[in-house]
């Protein structure tokens, strides 16, 4: 049985992936009222001293660490990933308000430099008013609170739209905002879908766009704003992304990185292997080893015992599609190494899939969502590069094996926001800039560089009386 989630024009439900039960049932949001509200809340937030609103912030954190396991809960049901990765995100969450701070400070600090005679020159920060922040159903907690926490620092107001398929999480973060005393007017829930999306990015009284999701929808939203160079926009859009496997003796080291690194959340993580390229003398030795520790992955729904490595797809239409794209990579010359199965034919679980596609002439430069990794055999280091750059998208890669000039060739000629060696692909730090060129964003990195984005700099010259004189061009009194 397939589980609609909008079952009517004004009502979204939510339900579970794993197994079909609701979890959640909510009103569709009105986003001219909500940015009336953000509107009317800024000039008062803004006033608030920054260290306040820092403290409020930490209140947050507090109020997230104390309801951690219910939270964690919600997001496990929500989204079909394990209890364990969903304690995670949660802590991430928590986490994510101590960097903000610590990034408001160091990228966004005051600047005076006094003179005698030319009073003082100042440089400050002000923030840029309503801001609309679009979350994934990924990390529905831990991606656009990475938005959110460094705008309400900033001074602005927020208004969170997350995806239509996982408002119970986004329901339970912003409560915990209110629950901390932050003024419902700052931060808002705004429940819909495509349309009150729409609708949000489009409209003349919000002053930013703060974008987590698909190219797709992020080409969208450049296009719609392409016109209004007044509006801040922050565009994170996933990747296409290679992790290049040179030799090494950590064989089984390598094979447990390209797992993590392609099939931790179901392949569901932006920053995840989507093509591994590997050396053809190399070849022999890794496939076996990743077929044989890929086949002992326990997938299985969120609360399994034992704790399973990777749960479901967000839902069946995503399943469906993952399946018809792993046949089509075999219909056009790829060859299997494991198989892509659907152990419950009414549940999105997916076994994780492995495809030689070396021998395809075109191979599809798109953002398979899901535990699907290509593999691509090259003679050489030189073609093994090529190969990671031949992609529209630049989000993350990785250097498997070498030595470090291996790696600082790989980094000088490497195409992508995150370069990384014998680390996988996914799992960035909060303390580093992230984001990525190409179809993977606007050159607008988020995590510790979210602060860039979430204010802009106003210089000013000032002396507390006015003095000026006119030495020439004046004629004779």
């Amino acid at each position: 049985m397939r589980f609609p989630e909008t079952v009517s024009s004004s009502e979204l439900v939510s339900f579970e992936p794993a197994t079909g039960r609701e979890l959640w049932r909510g009103g569709i949001g009105d986003p001219d009222a909500a940015i009336e509200r953000a509107r009317a809340a800024l000039a008062e937030w803004s006033r608030l001293p920054v260290a306040n609103r820092m403290e409020l912030m930490r209140r947050f954190a507090n109020e997230v660490r104390r309801q951690a396991e219910p939270f964690a809960e919600v997001i496990a049901r929500e989204t079909g990933k394990p209890m364990w990765e969903a304690r995670t995100e949660v802590e991430a969450v928590i986490g994510k308000v101590e960097i903000s701070i610590s990034a408001y400070a160091e990228r966004t600090g005051q600047k005076k430099l006094n003179s005698a005679l030319s009073g003082t020159a100042a440089v400050r920060h002000k923030p840029h008013g309503v801001m609309a922040v679009l979350g994934p159903y990924n990390f529905p907690a831990h991606l656009p609170n990475g938005h959110i926490v460094p705008a309400l620092i900033a001074g602005n107001t927020v208004i969170f739209k997350p995806s239509e398929k996982t408002p119970a999480t986004a329901e339970f973060l912003v409560k915990c905002f209110h629950a901390a005393k932050v003024p419902e007017g700052v931060v808002q829930l705004l429940v819909g879908g495509p349309d009150e999306g729409k609708a949000l990015v489009g409209h003349w009284l919000v002053d930013g766009v703060l974008f987590t999701g698909s190219a797709r929808a992020g080409i969208a939203i450049n296009r719609k704003l392409a016109t209004e160079p007044n509006k801040i926009v922050a565009l994170e859009m996933g990747g296409n992304n290679p992790i290049v496997m040179l030799d090494t003796p950590k064989i089984d080291d390598a094979a447990a990185l390209i797992i993590q690194s392609a099939f931790t959340t179901a392949g569901q993580r932006c920053t995840a292997a989507r093509r591994l390229i590997v050396l053809d003398s190399v070849y022999d030795r890794i496939l076996p080893k990743l077929k044989e520790l890929t086949e002992r992955l326990i997938v299985d729904e969120p609360f399994a015992d034992p704790q399973p490595f990777m749960g479901c797809v967000i839902d069946n239409q995503t399943a469906d599609l993952l399946h018809e794209s792993f046949l089509a990579l075999m219909s056009r010359g790829g060859q299997p190494i494991l198989h892509m199965k659907r152990p419950q034919e009414d549940r999105p679980f997916l076994t994780p899939a492995i495809i030689d596609t070396t021998e395809m002439h075109e191979r599809p430069d798109i953002e398979l969502f899901g535990p699907l990794l290509q593999v691509i055999r090259v003679p050489d280091f030189d073609a093994a590069i090529a190969e990671a750059n031949n992609t529209r998208y630049g989000l993350s890669a990785s250097l498997l094996g070498g030595g470090p000039e291996d790696f600082e060739r790989f980094w000088d000629n490497a195409r992508a926001g995150i370069l990384n060696w014998n680390r996988p692909t996914n799992g960035a730090s909060s303390a580093a800039p992230f984001g990525g060129v190409g179809l993977s964003g606007n050159h607008r990195p988020a995590a510790y560089y979210a602060a860039d984005y979430c204010a802009y700099p106003v210089c000013s010259t000032e002396m507390e009386q006015p003095r000026a004189s006119i030495g020439v061009g004046l004629s004779d009194a």
